[in-house]
């Protein structure tokens, strides 16, 4: 009994953290379509890791990090091409083209293919339960890209997809490693090996283009490199990796319906029926695979 009361525990942590590092995801499209109207998404996609890269610099400096074992080195690489270059690039350039609502509800499909990539580098077991709810989640929001693209996958939609993808290594990656670097490591490592390649392009773009925008592109792009890039993943990896990567990263099927609230609230985007309803199916689903077991090797 004792060990199934740590067992809940652990899972109760880990949803919590996951619940703040979900809580600090939301903000990411609304605030990257505020920035892309003003910056280039290239700046937008690639700069907030150099921002964020000087923090993680500051940061592992005065805590006195050693540096992770060559052992390491791959995963810090797939984390670097998932959430560090992969979604951050482009979910920007869709953001030129789409509304954040929208956005918000095609990558709700996120959690799904992060508990993929869970179970097939990992080895975590999902039942059957849980994956049930998983695809009522993910086909909701499928069907509801198709219905809001008139039948068809709208391109930037393609770009949103391969983020996710992207994205679903980058935090099954994560979360793993958090294990043994722990949470807030994990992310300055991976933005510190990235900064010396990302400059190069950002600083070409720069030069190229300049940095003129306005105070509100700059807010977003702000929230985007301190909040979105760095704080939200400290919470992030601790609850993939205290949770278990496939149970918390369910919890990140509740972003959509707070990023929609969050578009409605700072870019006047229109809230309709169908969001509505789809990110309360989302919700659901959620409720149900937080129930369903999951065996974690």
């Amino acid at each position: 009994m004792g060990k199934n009361i740590t067992k809940i525990n652990h899972e109760t942590i880990g949803l919590i953290y996951g619940f703040f590092g979900v809580l600090g995801f939301s903000g990411t499209l609304p605030a990257t379509r505020i920035a892309v109207t003003n910056f280039d998404p290239i700046v937008v996609g690639l700069g907030r890791a150099v921002i964020a890269a000087v923090f993680a610099i500051v940061l592992l400096r005065l805590t006195r990090q050693p540096i992770p074992h060559r052992q390491y080195w791959k995963s810090l690489g797939i984390i670097v091409g998932g959430v560090i270059i992969g979604f951050p690039l482009l979910s920007a350039w869709a953001m030129q083209q789409l509304p954040a609502s929208h956005a918000a509800i095609v990558t709700g499909i996120l959690p799904l293919a992060t508990a993929i990539v869970a179970a097939l580098r990992m080895g975590e077991k999902p039942s059957l339960g849980f994956w049930i709810a998983s695809f009522l989640g993910s086909t909701t929001i499928v069907t509801f890209a198709l219905i809001e693209g008139n039948g068809t996958i709208q391109f930037a939609d393609i770009f949103l997809i391969v983020a996710v993808i992207a994205a679903a290594f980058g935090y099954a990656e994560g979360g793993e490693l958090a294990k043994t670097l722990g949470g807030w490591q994990v992310i300055c490592w991976a933005l510190v090996l990235s900064a010396p390649i990302l400059i190069i392009p950002v600083t070409v773009v720069v030069l190229q283009k300049g940095i003129s925008a306005s105070p509100y592109a700059w807010l977003g792009f702000g929230y985007v490199s301190i909040i979105s890039m760095f704080f939200a993943f400290f919470a992030w990896y601790r609850g993939l990796a205290t949770g278990g990567i496939a149970r918390v990263s369910q919890v990140q099927l509740l972003q959509p319906f707070l990023s929609i609230l969050l578009s409605a609230l700072f870019l006047k985007e229109k809230i309709t029926y169908l969001m509505i309803c789809t990110a309360l199916i989302v919700v659901i689903s959620v409720a149900i695979g937080r129930k369903q077991p999951i065996q974690i090797n």
